[in-house]
This record gives C-alpha cells, structure tokens and sequence, in this order.
C-alpha cells in the first residue's frame, strides 16, 4: 500500500505533523492539506519539506471549490483527516468556527472522496464524543452512546455521524478513529500540558480548573499516529475504533509531576473557576482495535512524558 498518494488534512498541526513525517517513513506519498492556523507550524514538517513524496498545499476544508480541484488535480488514493477546531474552551466562546470546520468542512471532504472515488477515508474524532464517565465506570467502547457536552464535542460527534452516513448511503470506504488525550512534542501551548510546562519554565502561575481533579487516559502523540496508519491499512470499511493509552490520570498528578521534574513550586498552582460542561472523566476501552487490527499503545508515561518536557524546554528562551 505504500505506493499511495495520501491527502492529509491538518497536516501541520499537533497530531497531523506526527502522522506526515509517519507516513513518507513508511513510503507514501503525502499531500498535506493545512490552512495554518494559530495551532500549525510547518517547523514541524523540516524532517520531510524537501523529501519528493511530501507536499504542502495551504488551503481551507471549508471552500468546497478549492477542495474538488485538489481531488481533481491530485487524484488521491487515500484521505486522512485530521484538520478541525479542537480546543474545548475555543468552543465555547465562538461556537460557530467548529461548526463550519469541523462539520460543513467535513462533509465537503467526504464529498470529493466520493466524487473522486478515494479508496480509504480514515476520519480521526475523539473520545468525547461519548461524554463523560463516572468515576468507576468501565472504559467507552465504541458502541457507547453519544453524549456529547461541549460545543466541540457536538461538533465532532455531527462530522462522525455524517461519516458514518456516506458509508451507508454512498458505499464510502471509511473509518472513523476515537482517540484519547494526546501529549507529546508539537502540541500548541494553549492545551494542559505544554501550558503547565511552558508555564513553569517561565516561572508564570499554573491555572488549573476546578481542583484538578479530572481523569483523562493519555495516549502519546506517536503512538496515535501509528495507530491511525494501522486503521489506514487495515481498518474494515465502516468500522469505529477506540485508540486508547490505557493511562487514566488525574489531571492535578500530572502537573504535580511536571513541577517536580522541573524543580519548581507548587506555589505556582492557580486553582480557578472549572470550565462550563467540563467532563469529570474520560477512559477509552483499546480492545477492538488489539483484537481486529492487532495495535495497542506501547508507551512508558513518565518517559514519554520526560520526553514532552525535553522538547519544550528546547523551545524555551529561558533554556
């Protein structure tokens, strides 16, 4: 399969960057699709810019014109798509921008797949989709309810569901990919961990919604983008799959654990007014993609996350 030409949507941002430089790796040609917002970097394409099976292509899912003369000049053989608003507190003041990008742009993608005859459509959603769980409630399989509590959510959970109805309806060869959190290199600053570490290299106080206490299963960056090329090559049309790090934390520990590598004061701590809609806890069930697919995450967090740490300590004026 490594003769196709993949279309990459978001391919510049936190996870897209991950899955490009994956995917020349193991032979593709890319194309990767970004409109460079405040969330992309092209740095983190360097590895690749100058490698003749990448290509970057500035452009917004959202204008359905630019979109089919890409298909139509580009003739994919696959799309993975990534590129979406995705930052839950974003969502709630300007609801609007989700809509239009992670939805309507969405469905002008899932259009051209099927106008151009795409053979795989692999679209990557989140785990929260399903809401949140209660404290000892078993991990969310794919078959749970869709629940979702933030404009976000909703967003995503309205792009899954019109994926699911170009497979029915059209015959669309596609999948649909749950993650869990992400962390690792390349994340924007913006989301909990890379603030929590950018924060503290800086000496700046630490906000922390509510008491911390919310418990989220985190998967790092690299093993999700082998997760999504795993479902890329052998995901079954039509077929959901939970990408888990079977790492459920509170949120409090991890930042705990940050300052104490970093050797710095808890004094830092900011606790502030939780985030409306803020779900207490996700938890992701893995065991349909280990079983089908033959994947699970191979990760050791308190490396992986020394190794998070490393990336934006070189980043930092202050290093």
């Amino acid at each position: 399969m490594t003769n196709q030409k993949i279309l990459i949507t978001g391919g510049a941002g936190f996870i897209g960057s991950h899955v490009v430089v994956d995917a020349i790796a193991k032979g593709y040609e890319v194309v990767n699709l970004d409109l460079l917002t405040y969330a992309a970097n092209l740095d983190y394409l360097k590895p690749v810019e100058n490698d003749p099976k990448y290509k970057f292509v500035k452009g917004d899912i959202r204008d359905k014109k630019f979109l089919e003369n890409l298909f139509e000049t580009e003739k994919f053989d696959s799309v993975i798509h990534l590129a979406a608003e995705s930052h839950v507190d974003f969502s709630i003041t300007n609801p609007s921008i989700f809509i239009e990008t992670n939805v309507l742009g969405t469905e002008y993608l899932l259009e051209c797949a099927h106008k151009f005859e795409v053979k795989k459509f692999v679209h990557v959603s989140t785990d929260e989709v399903y809401g949140e769980l209660e404290l000892e409630a078993p991990g969310f399989t794919e078959d749970h309810a869709l629940r979702p509590n933030s404009p976000y959510s909703a967003s995503k959970t309205s792009s899954d569901l019109l994926v699911r109805a170009f497979v029915e309806t059209f015959g669309l060869n596609a999948c649909i990919t749950r993650c869990s959190n992400n962390y690792g290199p390349h994340q924007d600053t913006s989301k909990l961990l890379p603030k929590v570490i950018t924060n503290a290299l800086a000496d700046k106080k630490i906000p922390i919604y509510g008491k911390g206490d919310q418990i989220r299963d985190w998967l790092f960056v690299k093993n999700h983008s082998n997760a999504i090329l795993t479902v890329l090559e052998k995901g079954q049309k039509g077929e959901i799959y939970n990408i888990g790090g079977n790492n459920e934390q509170r949120n409090i520990d991890i930042v705990k654990k940050i300052l104490k590598i970093l050797g710095k004061s808890e004094d830092l701590l900011e606790f502030v007014e939780d985030r409306l809609g803020h779900d207490f806890r996700y938890a992701i069930d893995s065991s349909k993609i280990k079983k089908d697919l033959g994947w699970e995450a191979d990760q050791d967090f308190d490396t992986m996350l020394l190794e998070t740490i490393r990336f934006y300590q070189s980043k930092s004026p202050k290093v």
